[in-house]
Formats: structure tokens, sequence, C-alpha cells
């Protein structure tokens, strides 16, 4: 028996994706431009099995790209429920977080190297809102000594764009 939510027609949000990213011919010139370096970071041999994720037999992106959006997601729990006696704890998780992006950027790189044109789009701008928030999260960062809610609001807008990103 089919689900009673079974429908042939995709989600709105899947919709608005395809509309505002995939169908932007506006966006091949960025996403042109980062294919030179996406084919550099691949590299060859032993380099590309690591950062392909070959050698494990599975993606390297998505597992590696857990551990921002935990330490991310854990310090937004942190400043929500936990207090000001959770600020540091918060700080040090928000850190965690910008010092595990890297390797999730550079897998996330290596893998637009192997896709087509119309995933590129989405990828570009899948890159572009990270950006954003490793900026957000490097300001929340450097907020929180002195200004914590400043930080939390910064660490908060950032889970958001990431969020997004992530959706993407």
């Amino acid at each position: 028996m089919e689900p009673s939510h079974a429908t042939t027609t995709p989600p709105p949000a899947v919709g608005l994706v395809e509309r505002l990213v995939e169908g932007r011919p506006s966006l091949d010139a960025p996403a042109a431009a980062l294919a030179p370096l996406a084919a550099h970071l691949r590299g060859t041999g032993a380099w590309r099995r690591l950062v392909t994720g070959e050698a494990m037999g599975h993606a390297a992106h998505p597992f590696l790209t857990d551990l921002p959006i935990g330490f991310w997601t854990s310090s937004a729990l942190l400043d929500l429920v936990g207090g000001p006696g959770a600020a540091a704890a918060s700080r040090r998780l928000v850190g965690a977080g910008l010092a595990s992006a890297p390797a999730a950027a550079l897998t996330g790189v290596v893998e637009y190297a192997g896709i087509g044109a119309r995933p590129r789009r989405v990828a570009v701008v899948h890159a572009g809102l990270n950006v954003v928030s490793l900026g957000l999260y490097a300001a929340s960062w450097a907020a929180r000594p002195r200004h914590r809610g400043r930080g939390v609001a910064l660490g908060l807008a950032g889970l958001s764009v990431a969020g997004l990103s992530a959706y993407l």
C-alpha cells in the first residue's frame, strides 16, 4: 500500500533549489573557476585514494562534515541551555568546529572535480555558504571572551547558514 504522503511532485524546497540554483546559468562562471583547483587538489595515487575516500570504501566528505556540524550543534545547545557556566566549553566546541572544517572543505572540493555541470551550480553555492558560515564562526569564536551574547548570536547565525548549506 502506498503511504498517504506519497506524491509524484517534488517537495517545494526541492523545486526552489532547482529554480534558484540548478537552473541558473549565471553560476557556471564561478563553478568553472573552481574546477582547476578541484582537479589539482584531487591529485593522483595514494593521495587521491585518501581524499576521495576510495581507500576507506566510502566518500570522505559526508562523514567529515559531521565533525564541524556536530561541534557547532553541540556549542549551540550549550549556548541555549548551558548558561554562563558553559561559555568556555561552548567556545572550545566552536574552535573544534573551525579546526575540523578544513578537512571537510578539502574533501568537498575534491568531490567537486568528479561532478557534472548542473550539480556544480549547487556545489558552488554550497561552498559559498560554507565560507560564510566559517566566517560567522570565526567571528563568534573571537567575540566570545568579551562579548558572549554577540558570540552566541554569531554562532547561531553560522549554524543556520551551515544548515542551509548542508541541505543543498
